[in-house]
C-alpha cells in the first residue's frame, strides 16, 4: 500500500475558500484602522512642526511665525520681518482643517498668540491641536 501524498484538489478548495472568508471580513477593520494612522501621523507631524517654530523663537531671540495655507494645504515657519520660508510641512488632502486664526506667533519669552486646529480625517476622526497663548505649549487631543 503506497502512502498518498499531497493534497487533493477539493481540500485546496476548501482552504482557499475559508481564507477569502477571513479576508473579506476583516478587510474592512483593516482599512478604519489605517485611515485612523494616517489622521494620527498628521496629527503628530504638525504638533512637532508647531513646538519646533516655537524652539526657533527661543533659540534664536526672534519672532517666528507659523501660517497655515489653505491653498497650498502647507503649513509655513516664517522669521520676524521676513518674507522667506524657513521650512515648510504639507499636509495630506484627505485632511480637512479648520483653524480659529490661520498663523501663530511664537515669541522670544516663548509666548504665542494662541490658537486652534481642529483635524478631520476621512474615517471621522477628529484631533484638536491647541497653541496656549501664556505658554506657547502645544497639545492635541482627539474629538468625537
Amino acid at each position: 500500500m503506497l502512502p498518498s501524498e499531497g493534497f487533493t484538489l477539493i481540500e485546496l478548495m476548501v482552504v482557499l475558500f475559508i481564507m477569502a472568508i477571513v479576508s473579506a471580513i476583516s478587510a474592512p477593520s483593516v482599512g478604519r484602522g489605517m485611515e485612523g494612522l494616517r489622521v494620527r501621523s498628521e496629527v503628530q507631524g504638525i504638533v512637532a512642526f508647531l513646538r519646533h517654530g516655537r524652539q526657533q523663537a527661543i533659540t534664536k531671540v526672534h519672532s517666528y511665525t507659523v501660517t497655515f495655507n489653505s491653498v497650498a494645504h502647507a503649513f509655513s515657519l516664517t522669521e520676524e520681518d521676513s518674507d522667506t520660508v524657513q521650512s515648510s510641512r504639507p499636509v495630506s488632502s484627505s485632511i480637512r482643517i479648520v483653524a480659529d486664526q490661520l498663523s501663530i506667533v511664537f515669541s522670544p519669552q516663548g509666548f504665542s498668540t494662541g490658537g486652534s486646529l481642529l483635524l478631520e480625517g476621512a474615517g471621522g476622526r477628529s484631533y484638536r491641536i491647541t497653541v496656549h497663548p501664556l505658554t506657547g505649549r502645544v497639545t492635541s487631543t482627539r474629538v468625537g
